[in-house]
């Protein structure tokens, strides 16, 4: 790992000492991450009960008089997604860092998981705060919910940063489809789950497989509990927010209404998203600027959350 200077240091505790004092991270393969800090961090989740009837769960970390900086995690995680990049992020920015509706410590409602319906969670929660404008970040599933915040809400949302997003679907891209349709024609990542049954053993062989990358990439600690939150989400719900948000969802209409300058953030490796959806993105946008890391896949501030966390402060702090 390569050694941090002592002014960097310094900097990064003075950040952080609310809830962790330790080196900055490099990757996650090379890290002073351990389950300690995990333990820490997630000791610090709180919730909300929401006015639609739903109780969100969530991290809020960093100075209270710093910029707010939401950060909305994918498919199948919670916020723990975000325990790389949070040291370097919180001397700057405080972040509210959620579990979506279905996922992690938050309510499991049976209905209903469209990206619109984790939005409005996410507009609930910081009326709640009483935070009136605010950053907003997304990863995959949770780009989505970003871009849809940033769409509904424009007034309220200052910068948008979506990390390894799509302007079609990540699915097909014909609109209208289900996972159990023929018209949805569903990539080999979620053929699957139409079988997927309860109780879902985290160590199963599908399991093992879903986090497959990650295993490669992240320590086997990060990757055990990730495995064992995701299980925790029944069958069903892991088919309706597919379903709902994921699958032959048609996100073009809706980018014009974006107002905030928006950062897209792609790995060069991402098999998720593809070239159309990336120009779909792009085109759609009208204040955008886009950064793309050759050698990082859809999980590229797991890989390498120094290089990634770098461009989004460099993006939300210039003029």
């Amino acid at each position: 790992m390569r050694t941090a200077t002592a002014a960097r240091r310094l900097l990064v505790c003075v950040g952080v000492m609310m809830f962790l004092c330790m080196p900055p991270i490099n990757t996650m393969a090379q890290t002073s991450m351990t389950p300690a800090y995990l333990d820490r961090l997630e000791a610090q989740k709180t919730s909300a009960a929401l006015p639609n009837g739903e109780t969100l769960a969530y991290l809020d970390l960093g100075p209270r008089d710093a910029p707010p900086l939401v950060l909305i995690h994918g498919y199948t995680d919670t916020a723990r997604d975000w325990a790389p990049l949070a040291p370097l992020l919180t001397p700057k920015f405080r972040l509210i860092i959620v579990d979506l509706r279905g996922h992690g410590a938050s309510d499991k409602p049976d209905c209903c998981y469209t990206r619109f319906d984790f939005a409005y969670d996410i507009k609930l929660l910081l009326d709640a705060l009483r935070i009136a404008t605010a950053d907003v970040a997304g990863h995959s599933l949770g780009s989505i919910v970003a871009q849809t915040v940033a769409e509904l809400w424009p007034g309220s949302t200052r910068h948008l940063v979506l990390n390894s997003s799509t302007g079609t679907s990540f699915g097909t891209t014909e609109p209208g489809g289900t996972l159990n349709s023929a018209k949805a024609r569903a990539p080999s990542w979620l053929t699957d789950l139409a079988q997927l049954k309860d109780p879902i053993d985290p160590d199963s062989a599908f399991m093992r497989d879903w986090w497959r990358e990650s295993m490669r990439i992240n320590p086997e600690f990060f990757v055990s509990r990730q495995r064992h939150d995701a299980a925790a989400i029944p069958a069903r719900l892991w088919r309706a927010i597919a379903d709902q948000s994921l699958v032959g969802v048609d996100l073009r209409s809706m980018l014009p209404r974006v107002q905030a300058p928006t950062l897209l953030v792609w790995g060069g490796r991402d098999t998720l998203v593809g070239e159309a959806g990336r120009d779909t993105l792009r085109a759609g946008l009208a204040r955008v600027e886009v950064r793309t890391f050759g050698s990082l896949g859809h999980d590229l501030f797991w890989e390498d959350p120094r290089a990634v966390g770098t461009v989004i402060i460099d993006f939300l702090v210039k003029k």
